[in-house]
């Protein structure tokens, strides 16, 4: 957690204490400008890269946080208070996935290059026309609270970013500024050992939103990724679409992953469920984009026996650290409503938080029809409380399934006998989320080729993308054609003989 003050300087707050820990600089708009023309004078090098200097640079950045060793890991539980084994696991799909773009780039999985043959003698004739991909520019890039190294400035944007051949300017979040000053280091020593421009790499930090706005606003920047709050990533958007020539922004915002139990998994194993449930729910003081914030569930054999488990597991959970005060203070604003709402039951709590970081995990119980007459149940809740809908019939859940905002997952919880049923709900559930799971849960993210974290509006800004998996350097790049251009004046990845993946006249070749 972070404070403000006005010498210039900003607070490192120990979340578990609230107590001041370190004091950092404020960066300046003047910062910022300079970091967004150093990034603008590095594209054109950095861009023209090779694939194995570039892959090489990715894996230079891993290798330099690997090398901080625990003193990261350290620095990173006293300023966000998650623990030590999270954050090991944390450092290690950072590095992963800066490994995962590393090889994508030597693989040329990114350039999709296509050709299509010059046919003089077809009526009309078509030219001779070769497609491929470029990066976009200089992107920026916006630390998240809940992930101080995997979302945060060498997290996935900037991993994509830089694997698309994009400068990047991270503004690192007031959250974590120690985390974020040593981690930016480590970024700084890969671009100075690999030879890259000074400017590949851009940093400016602070509490407040002016540097945010000002980095949004300034025209060498191509593109933005964000991971945090729907307010936030709305003013981002706004922001960058009334610049006088817009761009692209990549938030990751709300999402409350609904989870739908099935009759017959329901009565088979609902106790197991139950538990199972509260220990996703809690993980983390629940503060993952993908927590599971809502239960559909059909009343009937096995769902008394799944509510009593949760209730059982969740009534001792010892509440954990939240991240920020702010965070805190909203979770425990909207757990309030929930609470204060007629509709609404809560059912279960954890043991009392402290007042200062800790809150405790609440569940909520409602029924189909109050859900549906009240949108306010479907907001997220950022935290370690979820809501519970009991469902009539079928027909009643896919009703509120249909009113769903996006989201980034939607869970189902299935046996054998339950498959013709939720074979109905996979198409209604194709049109709100971006990724499906059966028989698991939504909390933990794989970092590979396959993989979406992304879904339709608000969970994203843009539900065509993701922000995990080898799908995201999409984002960052951009298709060109060359039609009739001598071979001289090509790029070289699409000359003549030229290797690398490609689809040739419609085939891959």
């Amino acid at each position: 957690m972070s404070d403000g003050n006005s010498s210039g300087q900003f607070h490192a707050i120990e979340a578990v204490t609230g107590k001041p820990i370190g004091s950092y600089s404020v960066s300046t708009i003047d910062d910022v400008a300079a970091a967004c023309a150093a990034a603008d004078a590095a594209f054109d090098t950095y861009r023209a890269t090779d694939a194995e200097t570039r892959a090489a640079f990715l894996e230079a950045i891993g290798a330099e946080i690997m090398a901080l060793g625990d003193d990261l890991l350290q620095t990173a539980h006293r300023e966000s208070g998650l623990p030590m084994a999270r954050l090991t696991g944390e450092r290690g799909r950072t590095v992963g996935q800066l490994k995962l773009f590393a090889d994508v780039v030597r693989a040329g999985l990114w350039r999709e290059v296509r050709l299509d043959s010059a046919l003089p003698d077809r009526t009309p004739p078509r030219s001779d026309l070769r497609m491929r991909m470029i990066p976009l520019g200089p992107v920026a890039v916006f630390g998240a609270s809940n992930f101080p190294l995997a979302f945060s400035t060498a997290g996935g944007d900037t991993a994509a970013a830089f694997a698309a051949g994009c400068p990047v300017v991270v503004k690192g979040h007031p959250a974590h500024p120690g985390t974020d000053a040593m981690v930016a280091g480590a970024i700084r020593a890969a671009v100075s050992k690999s030879g890259l421009p000074e400017g590949t790499f851009g940093h400016v930090r602070g509490p407040g939103n002016d540097l945010g706005i000002a980095l949004v606003q300034d025209p060498r920047i191509a593109a933005v990724g964000f991971t945090g709050s729907r307010r936030g990533g709305l003013a981002l958007v706004a922001l960058a679409q009334a610049r006088p020539v817009p761009i692209p922004v990549y938030a990751e915002m709300s999402s409350i992953n609904p989870v739908v139990l099935m009759p017959a998994a329901l009565a088979a194993r609902g106790a197991a469920l139950g538990t199972a449930f509260v220990g996703s729910l809690t993980m983390g003081s629940g503060q993952f984009c993908t927590n599971p914030g809502l239960v559909l569930a059909i009343e009937g054999e096995g769902f008394d026996a799944f509510v009593d488990a949760a209730v059982t597991a969740m009534t001792g959970h010892d509440p954990q650290p939240m991240l920020t005060g702010g965070i805190r203070e909203a979770y425990a604003t909207g757990t309030a409503a929930l609470a204060a709402n007629p509709a609404v039951t809560q059912v279960a709590a954890g043991l009392e938080g402290d007042g200062i970081a800790r809150e405790m995990a609440r569940l909520f119980t409602t029924d189909a029809s109050a859900f549906l007459a009240d949108a306010a149940l479907g907001e997220e809740v950022f935290g370690a409380s979820s809501l519970i809908i009991r469902c009539r019939d079928m027909g009643e859940l896919k009703q509120v399934i249909a009113t769903l905002e996006g989201q980034l997952t939607g869970t189902i919880q299935l046996d054998a006998d339950d498959h013709a049923a939720a074979a109905e709900l996979v198409p209604l559930l194709e049109r709100k989320v971006g990724r499906i799971l059966a028989n698991g849960w939504p909390t933990g993210v794989e970092v590979s080729h396959a993989m979406v974290h992304g879904g339709p509006f608000p969970a994203t800004s843009d539900g065509r993308s993701t922000s995990v998996g080898s799908l995201a350097i999409d984002r960052f790049l951009r298709p060109v054609c060359y039609q009739d251009l001598p071979q001289s004046l090509l790029p070289a990845d699409i000359r003549d003989g030229a290797a690398g993946p490609k689809l040739v006249d419609g085939s891959p070749a």
